[in-house]
């Protein structure tokens, strides 16, 4: 099953936040920073996952001339499994491909599922952050995709 992805606006950062809480705690972003990147028009693209009016995934690049970083992706916890993560992936990379030819990203070092999806989309492991996510202390991967011509 596929969601509806359209633009991450202001209105839906109660939703995002509650999704966070749930996927994230206790590493999650707040409010200040959400509003910040959703402010950045210009080097930033952010999208929801919509299905019948919930949100129930959502997903953020960062996109430089010379790279791109997916800053977050999640997905509601009784949807995983359903290919929205995937879908949400795939929107970031098109317009990463659009704006950049190397794509970058930090997925914890727990989180297999996530890391399997990335690979199959290209990436591949070029190192490790120890204790990147805060507070937990959780390592991250650190992953690279060139863009595919």
């Amino acid at each position: 099953m596929t969601a509806r992805l359209r633009p991450m606006r202001l209105a839906d950062l109660d939703a995002v936040l509650a999704l966070e809480d749930e996927l994230f705690a206790p590493d999650t972003w707040t409010r200040a920073m959400y509003r910040d990147e959703l402010a950045r028009t210009d080097t930033r693209h952010y999208l929801v996952a919509e299905d019948e009016g919930a949100v129930v995934g959502y997903a953020g690049l960062i996109a430089y001339d010379d790279e791109a970083h997916v800053a977050t992706i999640g997905v509601a916890t009784g949807r995983q499994g359903e290919g929205i993560g995937a879908q949400l992936l795939d929107a970031l990379l098109a317009e990463a491909d659009r704006r950049s030819p190397v794509v970058l990203l930090e997925v914890r070092a727990d989180n297999e599922l996530a890391q399997g999806l990335y690979r199959r989309r290209g990436f591949t492991e070029i190192g490790r952050r120890r204790g990147y996510y805060q507070p937990s202390n959780t390592d991250a991967v650190v992953m690279r995709r060139e863009q595919i011509r």
